[in-house]
């Protein structure tokens, strides 16, 4: 069963948070062309582009392109050179998530305090500087190739990080709506789970927020397992999925045979206004799963009423689902990248923290019928 935390102080008896973070800074992809990929991000997500870095701004191999609405940042990252952790990550992984940064007071002592507690250290503690300021980076080692930077940006004015140079306009761009990262989900492999789950209570202090089992996740042919991870405040959550056995392959297996290991599966990105997002999204080239008529007809009687007109959401595909504080709107998109990655989850909350569990059924069965299109099922 689904176990929900009822509120999100964490460690009672402990008046410290050793890790106090303020939320996702940014989340860095390495990509095979950043150019073209920030075009993807700007035109159909709406992002904007606001800040370069390249070879025209000193930096020789890699270009990187960042991107914001809202408080939702992505870096595209592509390297110049061949002979680079970038294009190996890339060749290995495909267009993916390499780093999630995550936004802190002190990047030192956040560094201290995960690497004294057992992290891998990536890069130690680094500061850059321009004329607007210094900014302070570390990283520590995540599932996989993907890594946790803890970003410092107190004494900092500019657009990103030094560096890079600001875009003061972005005349592609046509902004949907979306406001912030509300979790990031990584899979990992078979029985994994708990190792990940550990690493995030142990190492970050992060603690479970809500568990699901193959009862609660599960079809006709596959199954998973994933357990959410939440930081002392709430604002960042990890859900960790695992596969679990089924009678055919599931979409877990599917994503870490063709990312060639764990990583980052998909974000979910808030709104307020789903079906004004989802139109616009959708209007701009994103392509949505979606859900027979039936979900629809079954919807109002499951879960009660809602200001959302039920047509809009069957037009659109919307799911809905609700626990005791309210509900909440749902959306996924197909995978962006033609390898079955990365995808994209949007969402509204009206009340509910939970995560789709009266979804995942008819979830699971829409990415069940795209792989079957993939010969991957």
């Amino acid at each position: 069963m689904a176990t929900h935390a009822p509120n999100l102080t964490r460690n009672e008896s402990s008046t410290t948070d050793f890790l106090p973070l303020k939320g996702t800074d940014h989340v860095e992809f390495y990509v095979g062309n950043a150019r073209q990929a920030a075009y993807f991000y700007r035109a159909a997500f709406g992002m904007s582009l606001v800040a370069y870095a390249g070879p025209e701004t000193g930096q020789r191999d890699r270009a990187s392109y960042v991107l914001q609405q809202g408080k939702v940042r992505f870096v595209l990252t592509t390297a110049l050179r061949t002979d680079s952790e970038i294009a190996r990550h890339v060749d290995k992984h495909g267009d993916g998530v390499h780093a999630i940064a995550l936004w802190v007071d002190d990047a030192r002592q956040s560094w201290l305090e995960t690497t004294s507690r057992g992290a891998r250290s990536i890069q130690e503690p680094r500061e850059f500087s321009d004329a607007d300021g210094r900014v302070t980076t570390a990283s520590i080692a995540a599932y996989g190739d993907t890594i946790h930077t803890f970003v410092d940006r107190t004494n900092y004015t500019g657009t990103f990080f030094p560096g890079y140079q600001t875009v003061k306009e972005d005349h592609i761009a046509r902004p949907v709506g979306l406001l912030h990262i509300d979790h990031i989900v990584g899979n990992v492999g078979w029985n994994s789970m708990n190792e990940w789950v550990d690493f995030y209570a142990k190492v970050m202090g992060f603690s479970l927020y809500q568990h699901f089992d193959d009862n609660d996740i599960s079809t006709e042919y596959s199954a998973l397992m994933s357990k959410v991870m939440a930081n002392g405040n709430g604002y960042v959550k990890f859900p960790i999925n695992e596969p679990a056995e089924g009678r055919r392959k599931s979409q877990i297996e599917e994503y870490l045979d063709f990312y060639q290991g764990p990583g980052v599966q998909h974000m979910a990105l808030a709104t307020n206004d789903i079906l004004a997002t989802v139109a616009a999204m959708k209007q701009q080239g994103v392509d949505f799963l979606t859900v027979p008529h039936s979900y629809y007809t079954e919807l109002q009687n499951r879960i009660g009423k809602i200001d959302e007109p039920i047509e809009d959401l069957e037009k659109l595909g919307i799911l809905v689902d609700r626990d005791n504080e309210g509900y909440m709107l749902q959306i996924f998109t197909r995978p962006v990248e033609d390898r079955p990655t990365v995808f994209y989850e949007i969402i509204q909350r009206k009340g509910s923290r939970s995560f789709g569990k009266g979804n995942f059924k008819a979830l699971f069965e829409a990415i069940e019928r795209e792989q079957a299109l993939r010969g991957n099922l």
